[in-house]
Parts: structure tokens; C-alpha cells; sequence
């Protein structure tokens, strides 16, 4: 396992996924501990409030430098501690890079409005505008599978906006957001702007119940989005929940299937492990290339290295835990019973699972509507696309869909049908770029992420009226 709580219950221990091997350790705080951290959160933001737009600008622009400068021990011990393979983090790590420098330039474009009055009769001579202002203190609950990457975007946010910001980074894997914050304050982030708190569950429901915090932003699952927001409702904080998916890759008799396939090993079993909320979760295949597209998913398969995530060449690499991997094994078999057939795969030792491809998958098995967390490809058949596009939306969850298909009038009548947040047409549903809108639809929570959206979400709107500004 990645992490354990030691006996007396205030240090977790971080372990590499793979080998067990202990990485660091950091304290398992508790509610008290948490209160206090969100108290001198409140100095913090007067000082953030404070400073002008430009120098949050700097600021986020320095920790970016400071991070490009490190950003191979980054990576290196993002992938020990988390388990992608070490040219993912990579990748991961610039991601981060890139999204601190694209809110430095937002913090300088939060806009307000001239509303005209005279609209209103009786207002004609009266002025209104409306400038943004932070909403406080933000408390940013971090997953463990894309960590520097999705603290990114929301800790980048809260301080380009004017806010102090929490961070609850992943319990099996803080060390990589620990060493950042080290760079934040590096930079000149103002004491108690940005601040880490340790632990598990009891931490997120301290952060979601502390009067202090005036909103949460979440990436993970359903039922913790729930929880969080229950908990929030108390001192009506404002709550943004990315959750779960289950996301579906339509594959129409015209498409071109090499593609089709590649789509479906690079956005699932060669992706973060298949941990990812975007990865194409669900394949549906018509009938006409179904026997072509399951032959070249496997003959690409065949080709993935599973193995140590610290060496350039694997593709796959442990999940975050062996109780993970257990999970998905568990589910792999569900999806067996209920009438599916193996025919790659799907073997665990310890946190490792063996990239799996199954065929003839039930639609009605309970297994195939759930978010399986791993290297896991189930394929479905269909004979009319609209079927397709009904079986997708029977999910709980609308995330991301994709559609492969060569006739662009299908492509984007399929696209305007599906009940979700983003639609990729001829490539994985794992696709997110910072300046897009992310989220989805249903029990994926109906929160928008993006460069664009993020930094107003994390403002308020002040009315001013001068009147008689026109005599």
C-alpha cells in the first residue's frame, strides 16, 4: 500500500505503490488542528486582498519558474509516490507549470461591468458598475490521481483572484504538493495565503464545516462530493464539485479503427493507469467493425510494458494502492459472471493489474454502469448509433463522451445528443486543456474548471451606484 497511519494515529507514512518502500512522512491532523490553519487563512487573505493585481500576477509567474526549475525531481517524485509512469508526471508536472502562468495573466483581466440604468425608467441619470472582488478563504480538496496538475487549477486560482488559499493534498501522496508549497513561499506568497493541511477524512469535513472557509472546490468522488457539499450547506460556503464518470467512446462502422483502438489504449490503459475520470470508461462498437476494432485493441494492447514507474519504458504502472487494484480485480469479475469474456489481461500482483479487455460486456451488468479506477477496456456492440448514444446516457454520470465516426453531420448530431459536459469527436474522452471548460452533467457534479471560468468562480460581484452621475 502507498500509505498507513501509524498506531498512534498522527503520521502517515508515504510509500512507493509499486515496492512498498517508505517515501516521507507527514502528520494526520486533526479538526482542531484544521480550525487553526483556517484562522490564520483569514490574515493571509487581507494580505492577498491587498495586492494589486499585477503583483499576484508575479507571483503566480515565480512559482511557475520556480517549478520549471525543479521540475524533474518534481515528476520523479510525483511518479514514486503515485505510481504513472515517470514520463506522465512529466507531462503532469508542466501541465501545472503552464496553468500557474495562465492564471498570472487572469488575475490582470478580472473585469467589471458599466450597467446602464437608464434601462429602468426613472434611473436615466444614475451610474452602476460592478468591480470583483475575492470570496475569501478557498479550500482546495486534491485527488490522488493528476495531483500537481489539479491543485493547479484550483490554488492558482484562489490567489490570482485575490483569495488565501487550503490545501488538502492526497494522503497517499502529499509530497509532491508539499514541496510546491515550499516554492510558494519561496516565491513571496504572503504568510497564511497558501497553506497545506495533512490527513484523511476527518481533515475534509473540518475544511467543508469550518465557518471560516469561504468555499470548497473538490475533484473526486460522487459520494464525497455529497458528503462535502451536506457539510458546507451548514455556513452556506460556496462548493464546487468535480466528481466521478463513467465515460463512453462510440465507435461508428466508418471510423477509421486503428485510430479507434489507439484511442482507447492511450485514453485508458496507458493513462495514468486507467485513473483517470475522463478515461473512455465504456466502449461501444457497431456491429460492422466490431471483430476489426476488438482485433487491433488487443494487438495494441499486447505491445504495453507493465512494470517499475520510475523507468522510461513502462506504460502502466502500479494503482495508488493494492486495495485499488484489489477493487478493480473484484470488478473484472463482476463483468465476467454477469456473461463478458477476458481476452486480455486483467491478472494483479499486489497494486499492479495487467491492462484487461473484455468482450460481449452485458449492458445491463451493474459492473459495466460503475466507474472502474483502472487499466480496464470493456467493449459493448451496437447496431443503430442512436442506441449508442442511449446506452451512454443511462449513466448516473456525464463527464466526457467521444465519437468516432468519418460523417461530420453524425459526428455532431451524436455530440448534441449525449447528456455531458465535453464531447471529443475522432479521439479519447482523456483529453483536458487548461483554457477549456472541464466537468460534466448529473452526478459528475455540473462544475465547470477552466482557466477562463475557475477565477471568477473564486470572485464575488460588489454593486456600486453613483447617483445623479449624469446631470
Amino acid at each position: 500500500m502507498s500509505s498507513a497511519i501509524s498506531p498512534d494515529g498522527h503520521v502517515i507514512v508515504v510509500r512507493n505503490p509499486g515496492t512498498g518502500e517508505p517515501l516521507g512522512e507527514v502528520e494526520a491532523m486533526d479538526a482542531e488542528r484544521v480550525a487553526s490553519v483556517a484562522d490564520a487563512a483569514l490574515e493571509g487573505q487581507r494580505a492577498m486582498a491587498a495586492m494589486p493585481a499585477h503583483q499576484r500576477a508575479d507571483l503566480l509567474r515565480e512559482v511557475a519558474r520556480l517549478m520549471e526549475d525543479e521540475a524533474e525531481s518534481l515528476a520523479v517524485l510525483l511518479a514514486g509516490e503515485n505510481g504513472k509512469p515517470l514520463p506522465q508526471t512529466r507531462g503532469e508536472v508542466e501541465a501545472a507549470i503552464r496553468i500557474f502562468r495562465g492564471y498570472a495573466g487572469e488575475a490582470t483581466r478580472l473585469f467589471g461591468r458599466q450597467i446602464p440604468l437608464d434601462a429602468v425608467p426613472g434611473l436615466e441619470r444614475h451610474l452602476a458598475v460592478t468591480m470583483r472582488e475575492p470570496l475569501g478563504v478557498v479550500a482546495a480538496l486534491v485527488p490522488f490521481n493528476y495531483p500537481v496538475e489539479l491543485y493547479a487549477h484550483k490554488a492558482a486560482a484562489a490567489l490570482a483572484a485575490g483569495n488565501a488559499v487550503v490545501v488538502q493534498p492526497p494522503s497517499r501522496c502529499p509530497l509532491a504538493l508539499l514541496r510546491v508549497a515550499g516554492l510558494v513561499e519561496l516565491a513571496g506568497a504572503p504568510r497564511h495565503a497558501h497553506q497545506i493541511v495533512t490527513g484523511g477524512v476527518e481533515v475534509s469535513r473540518a475544511l467543508a464545516e469550518s465557518p471560516g472557509i469561504a468555499a470548497v472546490s473538490l475533484t473526486g468522488s460522487t459520494a464525497a462530493g455529497r458528503e462535502i457539499a451536506r457539510l458546507g450547506s451548514a455556513t452556506l460556503k460556496k462548493v464546487f464539485l468535480e466528481l466521478g464518470g463513467n465515460d463512453a467512446l462510440i465507435v461508428c462502422d466508418d471510423a477509421d479503427v486503428e485510430a479507434a483502438a489507439q484511442a482507447v489504449v492511450l485514453g485508458r490503459l496507458a493513462r495514468g493507469n486507467g485513473q483517470i475520470c475522463c478515461a473512455v470508461k465504456r466502449v461501444y462498437v457497431q456491429d460492422g467493425i466490431h471483430d476489426a476494432f476488438v482485433e487491433s485493441l488487443l494487438g495494441q494492447t499486447a505491445k504495453l510494458t507493465v512494470g517499475d514507474q520510475l523507468l522510461e519504458s513502462t506504460d502502466v504502472g502500479p494503482l495508488i494502492a493494492e486495495e485499488a487494484a484489489e477493487r478493480v480485480e473484484a470488478a473484472v469479475g463482476r463483468l465476467v459472471r454477469d456473461g463478458a469474456r477476458l481476452v486480455a489481461g486483467g491478472g494483479r500482483r499486489a497494486a499492479f493489474v495487467d491492462p484487461a479487455v473484455l468482450v460481449d460486456v452485458p449492458v445491463s451488468s451493474d459492473a459495466f454502469a460503475e466507474e472502474i479506477f483502472g487499466p480496464v477496456a470493456p467493449v459493448a456492440r451496437f447496431t443503430d448509433p442512436l442506441d449508442a448514444v442511449r446506452m451512454a446516457n443511462e449513466s448516473p454520470y456525464g463527464l466526457h463522451a467521444a465519437v468516432f465516426t468519418r460523417d461530420v453531420s453524425r459526428a455532431f448530431t451524436l455530440a448534441r445528443l449525449l447528456d455531458v459536459g465535453g464531447v471529443v469527436i475522432n479521439g479519447s474522452t482523456a483529453l483536458r486543456a487548461e483554457n477549456l471548460p472541464f466537468g460534466g452533467t448529473k452526478d459528475t457534479g455540473g462544475y465547470r474548471e477552466g482557466l477562463h471560468e475557475t477565477v471568477l468562480d473564486f470572485t464575488r460581484q460588489k454593486t456600486m451606484v453613483l447617483m445623479g452621475a449624469f446631470g
